[in-house]
């Protein structure tokens, strides 16, 4: 199989990485991670979420992030808006592109958001078609694509008509996530081949997260499929706060580094990456979940 010349990061961290933590993170420390990631290269980064602050508090005053972004040119900074109330927000925040989610389990489904598969694609038809008539990208995410901490094993086909159904509301990418990281290389695969019978691969992202250290063998494996899209986080920020022992996502710096050895182009500047890495770290006050973050202070 050959290897893309080029692979798009989308980042995670400042939206999906920072949801999970404990603590509230302080508007300024959120938009400084933001542009620092920026100023790395990173043309991609999902930037809060308009969500109830009851449910999701650590994302409260997404608005406040976006106002004070400095926004660069041809880097895109997408919110999630899981109703009508939160595009409206994303709307009002002057957001381009914003991103909705379902599951390919409906144990997990009506946990998570309390309600079944059917029933909150449903919900996301108005959000799709509010947002692109003002001309606001809508990119989907399906969560549990390989395991749910209450079902076990996934069905690809519940997948496959997931990943239909936000394409046909106009989703123009779909993020395909393995949230409790229980996915392997064959596997990843084997799922990839099946949704891509029925979805264009240039319209498919990975999400993998790094639970039982999988997630750069299930990286590489997809892309010797022909994926060209990444999901990570920086600092492997982030988890599933209703999937019990999941790790964070895959961390960024981890990612690229496979990336640069690999002769694959993301535009990205690692050092800069690294230094990203420390930063947010610190103030969270925990050293990285990145290997590469790691081994690179212990050398210098």
């Amino acid at each position: 199989m050959t290897l893309p010349v080029k692979v798009k990061i989308v980042e995670v961290g400042p939206r999906d990485g920072l949801q999970n933590e404990k603590q509230l993170i302080p508007v300024a420390t959120r938009v400084e991670l933001i542009h620092k990631l920026a100023e790395a290269g990173i043309s991609v980064i999902e930037a809060g979420s308009f969500v109830s602050p009851k449910w999701v508090p650590q994302m409260a005053d997404s608005d406040k992030v976006m106002a004070q972004l400095n926004r660069k040119d041809k880097v895109s900074y997408p919110v999630l808006t899981p109703n009508m109330k939160g595009l409206e927000g994303a709307i009002a925040a002057n957001a381009e592109e914003v991103a909705i989610f379902g599951a390919a389990s409906e144990s997990f489904s009506k946990k998570n958001i309390n309600c079944s598969i059917d029933e909150s694609l449903e919900r996301f038809i108005p959000v799709c078609e509010s947002a692109m008539a003002k001309g606001i990208r809508v990119r989907g995410y399906i969560s549990c694509v390989l395991g749910c901490p209450y079902e076990g094993e996934i069905d690809p086909g519940t997948v496959v008509n997931v990943a239909e159904k936000l394409l046909q509301m106009g989703c123009y990418e779909i993020s395909l996530g393995d949230t409790i990281g229980v996915g392997t290389p064959e596997k990843a695969k084997q799922l990839l081949e099946v949704v891509a019978t029925k979805v264009d691969m240039n319209r498919l992202a990975i999400h993998f997260h790094d639970t039982y250290g999988q997630a750069l063998a299930n990286i590489y494996a997809c892309l010797e499929l022909g994926v060209s899209v990444v999901d990570s986080s920086v600092a492997g920020l982030g988890g599933c706060p209703y999937a019990a022992g999941a790790s964070g996502n895959v961390a960024t710096e981890d990612v690229i580094y496979m990336l640069d050895g690999l002769g694959i182009e993301t535009g990205i500047d690692l050092n800069k990456l690294i230094e990203t890495s420390w930063y947010i770290s610190e103030q969270l006050q925990r050293q990285p979940a990145s290997k590469v973050a790691l081994a690179t202070k212990r050398s210098s």
